[in-house]
């Protein structure tokens, strides 16, 4: 008993706001085993919030040349929030942001979403102005009260196009305010309910997750195992079902389509484990788009028609170098264009979902980042 009452006597200042709060304070009547119990589970509660306090917050310094602020909110695994690029507090470009946070190896990935604000004038990353981001940086804390964000950034929608340095400091709050002001202010004490969260994000039309049931409705087929001399990929196509004459793109092979359209980032996936699965089905109407899949550069599978079940894929993580970019060419645009698809991946257990459009112009492009392994982890 002595040892709890001295880990609240030390920890005070921190504890009996969120007690008070909760109305947990504990009364003499209660029994001393319910009592403990009752500490234990709060301090369990509280480990949790604290750990998403450190990644949740505002952020300050640099990246590559741009100053820099950033603002990141977690949820689960997720991360959510805003950047800002500025020369001053008047003259800046503004971004949703999108983002992943693993605590185990403390690896933070995030990407510029969307542009939400352009109040910028001139250009701020040098020639190429104002590209929207990707950063991969590690989450240290080199003081007591210092937190920082170090790593390297890339244009977004290409790995081959270094930005920079990642230096980010985290400061007690942000000379930028925005929506996220109230998530950030007020994150302890409930504003991090992921109901509360989704409803700021959505200002920023961050679409919905496609959930489980959703996948399941689209029906699945058994995805063999990545034998053992041809590691890289395993593919299981469905049956093919012709349809009315889809509508076609311009002539040329699927590498030509893949070498001069643009490539659009429609997400990033952090990696772990030994292995990914990924499962291709026709989003919305099933109308004869027919893809191509390259990772890397080279192609996976190409002249394949989605429908209603999964063309699947299997890749092993140790053949893929520490950042991918996967995309995918719509060799036609279906009856009703665009050519869309959704790609759901599952990786280490986790899940994962991407909607995927291409066109004529223009390449679907997914990112796929290795995250760190903690080697200290027991």
């Amino acid at each position: 008993m002595e040892f709890f009452i001295e880990l609240l006597n030390e920890n005070q200042s921190k504890i009996y706001p969120y007690l008070g709060r909760l109305k947990l304070l504990p009364p003499k009547s209660i029994a001393l085993k319910t009592y403990i119990l009752l500490l234990l589970l709060f301090c369990g509660f509280l480990s949790n919030v604290l750990q998403s306090q450190t990644i949740t917050g505002a952020w300050k310094g640099r990246i590559g040349s741009a100053h820099t602020e950033l603002k990141l909110i977690k949820k689960g695994d997720s991360l959510l929030g805003t950047s800002y690029y500025y020369t001053s507090r008047n003259n800046y470009v503004r971004y949703a942001v999108k983002g992943y946070f693993d605590p185990n190896s403390n690896s933070v990935v995030w990407w510029d979403d969307a542009m939400l604000e352009d109040r910028l004038s001139g250009k701020i990353f040098g020639a190429d102005g104002k590209e929207a981001l990707l950063s991969v940086a590690d989450f240290n804390c080199p003081g007591e009260k210092t937190m920082r964000l170090d790593g390297e950034s890339t244009d977004r929608d290409d790995k081959d196009k270094p930005r920079g340095t990642v230096a980010l400091q985290k400061i007690t709050s942000s000379g930028f305010h925005d929506e996220w002001d109230f998530v950030l202010e007020n994150y302890i004490y409930g504003a991090n309910d992921p109901e509360i969260i989704d409803s700021v994000a959505r200002m920023h039309g961050v679409p919905n997750e496609v959930t489980e049931e959703r996948e399941t409705e689209l029906a699945s087929t058994t995805v063999k195992s990545v034998p053992k001399n041809d590691p890289s990929i395993a593919v299981k196509a469905p049956p093919i079902v012709e349809k009315k004459k889809a509508t076609p793109v311009p002539a040329g092979t699927a590498q030509q389509k893949f070498s001069t359209r643009e490539k659009k980032l429609a997400t990033v996936i952090p990696i772990t484990g030994d292995s990914i699965e990924l499962r291709f089905y026709d989003n919305a109407v099933v109308d004869g788009d027919s893809i191509a899949v390259f990772m890397n550069d080279k192609m996976v599978f190409e002249h394949v028609r989605l429908n209603n079940k999964p063309y699947t894929l299997k890749l092993s993580v140790d053949d893929l170098p520490e950042d991918n970019e996967m995309v995918m060419v719509a060799e036609n645009l279906g009856t009703i264009p665009p050519n869309t698809s959704l790609m759901v991946a599952i990786v280490d257990g986790k899940r994962f979902e991407a909607r995927l459009e291409s066109t004529e112009n223009s390449s679907a492009l997914i990112r796929f980042i290795k995250q760190k392994k903690n080697n200290n982890r027991q």
